[in-house]
């Protein structure tokens, strides 16, 4: 073979070799637009949570279609639905019509959510909510199937099963004041900020709480972005309430602790507080904020063998705890897994296998309902309870439950303050 003709096979090999490994490292990556209020802490974990599952899996090779291995892109999207329903539907109108993403994650407020929503299915858009608590989300799913199907909740549980938490985290509350402080009757503040998901919870506590043996003292019901709160706190120690019984997704969240606090008022804050689930919760209050028990998603205990490495890791990158809109990277990796089975990012094609996908990830079992929103109970994703308690949050529920209970786990204090009052009273 003349020396040219050698020269043009070996060129020939060369070039379909570049050909083929620059067709593997072109493959477009699979764009997935992060969604939520980025300038506050909801949207912070919903970025920081994705972040981290999208860096592991790139660096893992990416994600397998059809055996071509693709990248993740994430688009962070601020959807400003604190401020503005209208912005959060622009958000979302961008990240399908400009970013061409291929899958959309996050939201927080349920009114934005729902429109966000809206839009979304419009596109058939598989949309993984990683932030927003009502069930009507959910329910659209099983009232027109066809239209919402590709709606999944991963986190929180939702408003209901939020409810039975709080209840069984006020039942602990309340056992543990009249073991400690012999309170024959418990007066209860019920204190939800204004907003849509709160709505039910709070005609729930309404019923529920007399028939647990409580007496509600009132209800208060503040701006989800109010600054001060000690109006309302001095009504409700006027009314001499042993609990005051939160449901706070926002940042009143933080003024109201500090203030409880600050007005040393006897009794044991409790229910949900987004806020204190961070870190940075312990420095905005002051350390005003101690004692108080929220509903949380993450603690350092081992809810899975994949808990306490996820928790750590995020808290030396970010410098503190994950909270609960974090759980875009359980998203993630659930999104691998089904499209790794559907070898498509066809939406038709991998609602079915979402619909029948079970992974264990960071917050428990993650397997889907009838109506695509997270299983709760034992056994799968229970939530936990955490307790601020001189300077770091601690998961004090499950310690128990259902025969669940998380290596780690402490036991609930009643508040000193609380404490020191009863006692000096009899």
């Amino acid at each position: 073979m003349k020396r040219s003709s050698v020269f043009g096979v070996v060129l020939l090999f060369l070039t379909l070799v570049l050909c083929s490994g620059f067709h593997a490292w072109a493959a477009d990556p699979i764009k997935i637009a992060i969604v939520g209020p980025m300038q506050f802490t909801q949207g912070e974990g919903h970025w920081n949570g994705a972040t981290m599952a999208a860096e592991e899996i790139n660096k893992a090779g990416g994600i397998s279609v059809k055996g071509t291995k693709r990248t993740i892109e994430l688009i962070k999207v601020d959807s400003n639905e604190f401020l503005s329903i209208p912005d959060a539907t622009n958000a979302m109108e961008l990240a399908i019509s400009k970013h061409k993403a291929d899958f959309v994650m996050g939201g927080f407020r349920t009114e934005a959510v729902l429109v966000m929503q809206d839009i979304a299915m419009d596109n058939k858009k598989i949309f993984l909510g990683c932030g927003a608590a009502h069930p009507e989300l959910c329910e659209r799913v099983t009232k027109d199937y066809d239209r919402y199907k590709y709606w999944f909740r991963i986190t929180p549980i939702n408003s209901k099963h939020l409810v039975a938490v709080d209840f069984i985290l006020l039942d602990m509350v309340a056992k543990a004041i009249t073991k400690e402080l012999d309170i024959p009757k418990l007066k209860v503040a019920i204190v939800a900020e204004k907003a849509a998901w709160a709505d039910p919870m709070v005609k729930i506590a309404e019923g529920k709480l007399p028939q647990m043996g409580m007496e509600v003292v009132g209800v208060w019901r503040p701006s989800p972005t109010a600054t001060d709160t000690t109006a309302e706190l001095s009504a409700i120690q006027r009314a001499g309430a042993h609990i005051i019984f939160t449901t706070f997704s926002s940042s009143v969240g933080i003024p109201l602790a500090k203030q409880a606090g600050e007005l040393k008022i006897p009794a044991a804050v409790a229910g949900i507080n987004v806020e204190s689930q961070k870190d940075g919760f312990w420095k905005a209050t002051g350390g005003k904020g101690d004692y108080g028990l929220t509903v949380n998603t993450y603690a350092r205990v081992k809810i899975t063998d994949k808990t306490i490495p996820f928790f750590d890791k995020y808290l030396e990158r970010y410098k503190e705890a994950p909270n609960y809109n974090a759980g875009t990277y359980d998203g993630l990796y659930l999104l691998k897994t089904a499209v790794e089975k559907a070898e498509t990012l066809e939406a038709d094609k991998l609602v079915p296998v979402l619909e029948k996908t079970e992974v264990t990830e960071t917050a428990g079992k993650l397997v889907f309902t009838k109506d695509h929103d997270v299983t709760w109970g034992p056994g799968f994703v229970t939530a936990i309870g955490t307790q601020w308690q001189d300077g770091k949050n601690l998961c004090v529920w499950p310690n128990g439950w259902q025969g669940v209970k998380y290596e780690g786990t402490v036991e609930y204090k009643v508040p000193p303050v609380m404490v020191e009052h009863y006692k000096k009273k009899k």
